[in-house]
């Protein structure tokens, strides 16, 4: 009997129950110990399953193997191959293992980062929240734990205004009154070529609006300079202290939002009030027709009303998404809001409250409202379109036209309805709508680009800025 093992006769032989196989009892018993299994097989091996093998004790022999020099170097050549292969073996399964330590390095390298970065998103969400939840409303709570979130009607003598604009202006749209003697025609818009740029101190421009023959630019450099139409010159620069988002002139004063949430009041130039009502950037501001209240949208999902007379904050509502733009309804009844999530609320103005919406399909860049009284037009991020909607009619047929401007990030409807400008990084655009052959024509496109564009007086001029600051006016050269 050999030993499966060694090949040898075995000392203290054993046999396996399983297979019946005869082991020296060393060696299968160390084997045993390293891999728990029959050599040989896949099958658990104990050591109860050997059996004694009962033998006459007889004197071994030499091996033959070891009876010559031969045959000792093909021993030691044997073993010297088997050295080898175990090295090889052995640097085969450490370069495996290495790999696998890389790769669970990586994958928890990258674990470790998904959870920094939501950890931060969640820490900039709290902060966010409590500086919400600490705002006092308008009605003065008694204690900072709750959160206003209906939205707040008009006081009294506010509501009575709303209301008698409102009818004025409706009855002056019914009686259906022709444009001014000395407003432009289309000849003349169609003519419009750039007259004169001028470098403001103003960088990183915003915001424009004009008033008289005037304009105001706001720059997210904290600064705003005043600008003479005619004169071609920055007549005064004023600083803000903090990036200017949105930009209003109404009367003797400039309105200024900025991206730290603040509504600053100016007054010939001096600042007579500043609010800190929004959580977060301020992205639009207008006024309302009858001039005496105030609306600005935020980032932190809600409007706010403020009365300029006595620069006092009167009502605030909310939405469920981040506003973007918005624009007071030309009879002064419905505050249009456009939303991060492509949508256009429109709320009364009153009481706040949401009467219809309109889906737009990407987060409203602008909007703006005919003096029709029932047009409204707005553009979204990324679209290459101006969409035209219609307050009379819901869903897919409030679109009544969609007109192809280009890249437009600012829009202006001149006070008769019929001129719409648009500007962006394509340029300037001028579209016209014809009341009597009810179709669209473009009098007007320029590659002007610009970020911001209002119209001058009697809509003989446009007047448009860019975001490097240089501030141009589009007229009929002389």
């Amino acid at each position: 009997m050999l030993c499966a093992l060694s090949g040898e006769v075995p000392e203290e032989p054993v046999v396996s129950r399983k297979t019946g196989t005869v082991f020296e009892k060393r060696l299968i018993l160390k084997y045993i110990q390293e891999n728990g299994k029959e050599p040989g097989t896949e099958e658990e091996l104990d050591p109860e399953d050997l059996l004694d093998v009962k033998t006459s004790r007889v004197v071994r022999p030499r091996p033959p193997n070891f009876t010559s020099l031969p045959s000792l170097l093909k021993a030691f050549q044997d073993e010297w191959d088997a050295l080898v292969l175990e090295a090889y073996n052995t640097r085969e399964q450490l370069s495996r293992t290495r790999e696998e330590l890389a790769t669970a390095l990586y994958q928890h390298d990258a674990a470790v980062r998904v959870i920094a970065r939501l950890t931060k998103e969640r820490d900039e969400a709290r902060d966010a929240l409590s500086k919400i939840t600490v705002a006092p409303s308008a009605g003065g709570a008694s204690n900072g734990d709750a959160m206003a979130v209906d939205n707040e009607g008009l006081p009294e003598g506010l509501v009575e205004h709303v209301n008698e604009v409102q009818q004025q202006l409706t009855q002056r749209r019914r009686e259906k009154r022709p444009a001014p003697e000395n407003w432009a025609t289309p000849d003349e818009v169609s003519a419009f070529q750039q007259t004169g740029h001028t470098d403001l101190s103003v960088s990183q421009a915003s915001s424009l609006d004009v008033e008289s023959e005037y304009a105001v630019i706001g720059g997210l450099d904290g600064k705003a300079d005043i600008y003479s139409i005619q004169g071609n010159t920055v007549e005064r620069s004023l600083d803000i202290g903090e990036p200017v988002t949105c930009t209003v002139w109404t009367g003797s004063k400039v309105i200024l939002g900025t991206s730290k949430g603040s509504v600053k009041v100016l007054d010939s130039g001096s600042e007579v009030a500043s609010f800190h009502v929004h959580a977060g950037a301020v992205t639009g501001l207008t006024v309302h027709p009858g001039g005496r209240i105030l609306a600005s949208v935020g980032v932190d999902k809600s409007f706010v009303f403020y009365d300029l007379e006595t620069l006092q904050q009167v009502s605030r509502g909310y939405t469920d998404a981040a506003l973007t733009s918005c624009a007071f309804h030309p009879d002064g009844h419905f505050l249009a809001a456009g939303t991060q999530a492509g949508d256009i609320n429109v709320f009364r103005t009153k009481d706040g409250v949401k009467v219809v919406n309109f889906h737009l399909g990407a987060p409203v860049q602008a909007l703006v409202f005919s003096e029709n009284g029932y047009w409204f037009a707005a553009t979204g991020k990324g679209q290459q379109t101006v969409t035209i909607f219609d307050l009379r009619k819901e869903g897919d047929a409030a679109k009544a036209k969609e007109l192809q401007t280009g890249d437009a990030q600012s829009l202006a409807w001149d006070r008769t309805g019929q001129y719409l400008a648009t500007v962006g990084s394509t340029g300037v655009t001028v579209q016209m709508y014809l009341k009597k052959a009810k179709a669209w024509s473009e009098p007007l496109r320029t590659s002007v680009p610009g970020t911001a564009i209002r119209w001058g007086a009697d809509a003989k001029s446009l007047v448009t800025v860019n975001k490097e600051g240089v501030v141009s006016v589009l007229k009929e050269s002389a």
